[in-house]
């Protein structure tokens, strides 16, 4: 009888240090390559500063590359399903890449961080999208920190030219919506895809109008072009961004034409200007100095948004291995659970507090109003 005690005492207790350190699994999907490389190179470059401990649990990542292209984000997020048998995933890198598998993490019941400008991937909420984390701030909040500046500044009436993709039709739909609100005009709205290389037609109709200001809303280098257009037609009004141009090639592409323009994007653009008091700032700080140790350069801020990801994971793991081990349907949706109960959590961009109806989670704290001076990245205070 001490003996059959003796050996159930073992296999229970192996079981259980078994269960304590089991390893989860994190697929992480990035457009390294393909048109929107600009985006995904930075989120690539971050996997290895990763958070490799959770709680007892190790984490591993296994990182996949779709080219830009979103039937490729199908084929390698059904592979990290279906072949890695992951607990979550981070990615994809572009907003149409998003869009397009939200079906398919809802079906597998898999967390998805999306580190992705449209606020379509989280809203409005529906039974598929509670699978979805959103780690850039969403397009309203940084929308009302650009209208309060129009306002200041006495802008009446608005030119906007966007990606005709999910990113630029929901900055257009915002963005009308508080424009009206605040009493400005929308003269001219137009489109071009990202890949384009003229967008020539597009701008002159918007320079037709004469609008007080110009607002562009597209990811990555594609926010350049629009811009350096309008300047070479001799447009001198006041130009604004959204945060999918918060990257140091917006700068370097840009040069001289994109002397004053304004944005709202996260403290890391500005991290030298900011108070030492702001939550996110030493995080931040840290991130910065490792990512460019790594790899020689500054990281855009599409990158700090996947390194946000990571440790959005780590505090939530621990919480979800308490309920169930890792890779089975129980640990996904105590996963799922846990990261939507995250309360007050500072990472590089902000600080995370989600719920049942916010999946991504972001206050005043995750946005400031910047604009680029002498060629470089200006904290505006006092607006």
């Amino acid at each position: 009888m001490h003996f059959k005690r003796a050996v159930s005492t073992l296999l229970l207790s192996a079981v259980c240090a078994s269960f304590a350190q089991a390893e989860v699994k994190v697929g992480v999907i990035t457009s390294s390559t393909g048109p929107i490389a600009l985006v995904g190179l930075p989120q690539k470059h971050s996997i290895p500063l990763l958070p490799t401990q959770a709680g007892d649990q190790q984490v591993k990542y296994i990182a996949l590359d779709d080219g830009s292209d979103p039937t490729a984000t199908v084929k390698a997020l059904k592979k990290l399903i279906s072949e890695e048998n992951v607990d979550a995933i981070i990615g994809p890198s572009g907003s149409p890449n998003a869009m397009g598998v939200i079906q398919f993490v809802a079906e597998a019941g898999v967390p998805l961080l999306a580190p992705v400008g449209t606020a379509a991937v989280v809203l409005p909420m529906t039974e598929q999208k509670k699978w979805v984390f959103k780690t850039t701030q969403n397009d309203d909040l940084i929308a009302k920190a650009l209208v309060e500046d129009m306002k200041a500044r006495g802008v009446k009436t608005l030119g906007f030219i966007g990606t005709a993709d999910p990113y630029g039709e929901n900055w257009s739909k915002v963005m009308g919506t508080l424009a009206a609100e605040h009493g400005i005009k929308m003269l001219a709205s137009e489109r071009f895809q990202r890949q384009d290389t003229s967008v020539t037609g597009q701008s002159l109709k918007i320079l037709a109008s004469r609008p007080d200001a110009v607002l562009v809303a597209a990811p990555g280098s594609s926010a350049v072009l629009p811009q350096t257009t309008l300047f070479d037609q001799g447009y001198r009004g006041q130009m604004y961004q959204t945060h999918g141009a918060a990257l140091p090639d917006f700068l370097r592409l840009g040069g001289k034409k994109v002397e004053g323009t304004i944005l709202a994007a996260s403290l890391m653009l500005v991290l030298d200007q900011m108070p030492d008091s702001h939550p996110s700032k030493a995080i931040a700080g840290d991130y910065v100095a490792a990512y460019e140790k790594l790899n020689g350069s500054k990281p855009a801020t599409f990158g700090a948004n996947t390194y946000d990801a990571g440790l959005l994971l780590q505090q939530a793991i621990p919480a979800a291995a308490a309920k169930a081990q890792p890779g089975t349907p129980e640990f996904r949706a105590a996963l799922r659970d846990a990261l939507e109960a995250t309360h007050e959590f500072a990472a590089t961009q902000g600080v995370y507090s989600m719920s049942p109806e916010d999946h991504s989670g972001f206050d005043e704290r995750g946005r400031e109003l910047i604009q680029v001076k002498n060629g470089t990245w200006t904290l505006l205070k006092g607006n």
